[in-house]
């Protein structure tokens, strides 16, 4: 039945999702996507709130009433860098510098509301009580939006969350990621002449060194699974004959937990006070964005496998298989094999497909784990709210991954098309699982308790730190 009631709004929503791949915009400033999922949702009868936790941008659209309450997580935001001119085999921005829907994430908002959608209209025609939560969460590349959410309470009255991300595999997403913290070191110094009064400078740019030094020295110090990257912001002008007054680094910290990640930020604190003292400069710490690694949920995990099983996978027009090869021999093979995740049951039988298709064309079995995958995601904060549970589709051909121009070339064809109404099958199917053997909810809910062993939730931006754009 799910497929009957999704298919009407197919075309629709194939073209809402172009549309928000027309018009890339940062986090928090996704002002056309955002509008123009909410004036979908309106037109579809839901309520919708807007500005949901001062984040501007993300909104909140419900129908119905009663238990139970399934929330449906969808982003919107794009990249800088990732410009590139639809179904172009080969890199041609037309702005290197602009932005592109390089992480599909017009997939996954348009995704999320065609899973909500469907839901919906389940719940219409079985006239039973229930209620359907769509939000739409900005700023998932750079500024957290979905921390923000879930510090302000927002997710606090749904039962579940369901989700997905466009991906090169049809699998469910099991495991952890990494929880991170990201600031900014502001150096203050004394500019003076370099050559004719050095000893009345204080160089910020000198700090801004000591610090990126001290920190290369800690990571021999710090867990493998640690990760520390950053990026000088302005090192303080472009004259050499001018001691350096103003300097600024940015740090992005990750670790595999929240207090493992905070123990190592504060370390990191500690070298950059270190690189102030040796440089009699003055040092101030600027919160940009924090989040926390992901809880896993087997028992979603296990609800998703029977609906992938019962679903099985898209199939692929020859039209369809000669796109993909076009983009597949655009990239390594092997370097897609070597970015298999971790939760991948045969390997071996995943690497032949890589090898032997142009695009992943069967249900990916995957097996329970807490391994915690490199990269971050605020769907993380969620999980430490609700039990989360996310899942794959593939929407791009075998070759390049995430952060790449060959997803946004690929992003409006119709194996995009395709992957984003499949994921909303999966996802409404499994809302149905969940409506029809409430015990679902409730084992989902008692796992989730086990996981959290008493912990509380606890946001890693400061309460102080509003929505923002540096």
């Amino acid at each position: 039945m799910i497929r009957e009631l999704l298919k009407p709004y197919e075309d629709e929503l194939c073209r809402l999702a172009d549309s928000v791949w027309e018009t890339p915009e940062p986090g928090f400033r996704e002002f056309q996507s955002s509008r123009a999922e909410i004036d979908f949702l309106k037109e579809h009868g839901f309520e919708v709130k807007t500005n949901v936790a001062d984040t501007v941008t993300g909104y909140e659209a419900s129908w119905g009433n009663g238990h139970p309450v399934i929330a449906f997580l969808g982003e919107f935001d794009a990249l800088y860098g990732m410009n590139q001119k639809a179904d172009c085999a080969a890199y041609c921005p037309e702005d290197p510098k602009g932005m592109g829907q390089g992480c599909g994430h017009h997939l996954l908002g348009v995704g999320a509301i065609a899973a909500g959608l469907t839901f919906r209209d389940l719940l219409k025609a079985r006239g039973v009580s229930g209620t359907v939560k769509i939000f739409g969460c900005p700023g998932e590349e750079s500024g957290s939006g979905k921390a923000y959410m879930a510090r302000d309470g927002v997710f606090a009255d749904c039962d579940v969350a369901l989700t997905w991300h466009p991906a090169n595999f049809h699998m469910i997403s099991s495991g952890s990621s990494q929880s991170c913290i990201q600031c900014y070191f502001r150096f203050h110094g004394v500019s003076a002449h370099a050559a004719g009064a050095p000893h009345l400078g204080r160089s910020a740019l000198d700090a801004v060194e000591l610090l990126d030094i001290g920190v290369n020295y800690l990571r021999e110090h710090m867990e493998s699974s640690d990760r520390v990257h950053y990026a000088i912001t302005n090192s303080g002008g472009d004259s050499p004959n001018v001691v350096q007054a103003e300097a600024e680094v940015r740090y992005l910290i990750r670790s595999t937990t929240n207090p493992k990640c905070k123990q190592l930020f504060e370390r990191v604190i500690r070298i950059a006070r270190g690189a102030a003292l040796m440089t009699d400069t003055t040092m101030e710490v600027i919160f940009d964005e924090g989040l926390s690694n992901t809880i896993p949920n087997f028992t979603l995990e296990d609800v998703f496998a029977r609906v992938f099983a019962e679903t099985g996978a898209p199939v692929y027009t020859p039209e369809e298989r000669a796109y993909a090869r076009k983009f597949a021999d655009s990239f390594s093979t092997e370097g897609q094999i070597s970015a298999i995740p971790f939760a991948v049951k045969d390997v071996e039988k995943l690497k032949e497909n890589i090898r032997h298709s142009e695009i992943c064309d069967y249900v990916v079995e995957t097996i329970h784990t807490d391994h915690c995958e490199m990269g971050s995601t605020d769907v993380g904060d969620v999980s430490w709210v609700i039990p989360t549970g996310t899942v794959n589709t593939a929407c791009f051909s075998y070759g390049a991954g995430s952060h790449s121009w060959q997803w946004t070339a690929q992003g409006k064809s119709s194996i995009a098309h395709k992957g984003m109404l499949y994921a909303a099958e999966i996802l409404a199917r499994s809302a149905e699982k969940l409506l029809e053997q409430p015990e679902l909810i409730r084992k989902a809910k008692e796992e989730f308790d086990r996981r959290m062993e008493g912990q509380k939730y606890e946001c890693q931006i400061p309460a102080d730190v509003k929505p923002h754009v540096i």
